[in-house]
């Protein structure tokens, strides 16, 4: 499977398909957040038949994160894609964005298994081992600035931890690369919504456009790809995360005429500790 599609369908397709937050070239202190932990997962469904599952597990500690996400998809979705995925990812919090540090993946097919390692640093590639090489001309050698790994990518930032939902969620272009492949996702605002249902999130929701702009690396295309970039009518759904400067992806649609992918997460928990690093606030003397 050569997974390739934006970051939140990537993160939620085998990774549901493959492995939102631009980074640009962070500068300023590291922030300080509460311990927080997220445990989302996601049902994958292709004309209305389940094709696959994913899940997404976050950690915000201090200044720093780390994220992993596994999934698998086939069934009737098999000429788009086949097989599953592992993906890690490690950074810091910066000005309350996402900096990522290290990348890894780990996609495997009956035809083949992928892997990537990469690190970083503010937004530019200092080592990458890809297994198969992919031969001179590939991405990486163009050396890409100011990019985001696709697991970082699916983690939108806020103005600060629980802050209220916006339209500048929505208003951004986010520029990811995995290793192998340079896309541009483009989100613009759409609506606010309210999700309900007997599982996964309820409450509010910001709801994007989406659209997919393949950069380096897609000279032999997948259908995959060919499918996401044919001009198609897709949205994604952001929650806000407890104690996190970052909303998350609980819904992603991508319109067909012959049939629709909907991606929803049917788990959505986050739980926060007090943040150990910072003091008590003194009680008040007595009268």
């Amino acid at each position: 499977m050569r997974c390739v599609c934006p970051a939140p369908i990537c993160g939620a397709v085998v990774v549901a398909c493959c492995a939102v937050g631009h980074i640009g070239a962070a500068a300023g202190q590291d922030e300080s957040y509460a311990q927080s932990k997220l445990d989302v997962a996601y049902t994958i469904t292709f004309a209305r038949l389940a094709v696959g599952a994913a899940t997404l597990n976050a950690e915000f500690k201090e200044s720093e994160y780390s994220i992993a996400a596994t999934g698998s998809a086939g069934g009737v979705m098999r000429i788009l894609l086949n097989g599953s995925a592992s993906l890690t990812s490690h950074g810091l919090v910066r000005e309350g964005r996402l900096v990522p540090t290290s990348f890894t993946s780990r996609m495997e097919s009956e035809a083949q298994i992928q892997t990537v390692r990469m690190v970083l640093d503010d937004g530019r590639v200092k080592e990458l081992e890809l297994t198969p090489s992919m031969g001179a001309g590939g991405p990486a050698e163009q050396e890409p600035q100011g990019i985001i790994d696709p697991l970082s990518a699916m983690l939108v930032p806020t103005p600060g931890p629980n802050s209220a939902l916006s339209q500048e969620a929505c208003r951004r272009t986010l520029p990811v690369f995995d290793g192998r492949y340079r896309y541009d996702l483009k989100l613009a605002f759409k609506r606010m919504d309210k999700l309900s249902g007997d599982q996964g999130y309820k409450g509010p929701v910001a709801v994007c456009a989406l659209s997919y702009e393949p950069i380096a690396g897609h000279g032999g295309s997948t259908p995959l790809a060919r499918y996401l970039s044919e001009g198609r009518e897709m949205e994604i759904a952001l929650a806000p995360v407890s104690g996190t400067p970052v909303l998350a992806p609980v819904r992603l649609f991508v319109a067909s005429m012959v049939a629709n992918l909907i991606i929803t997460a049917n788990r959505f928990e986050a739980s926060v500790q007090p943040n150990p690093t910072r003091p008590l606030a003194a009680e008040p003397a007595p009268q």
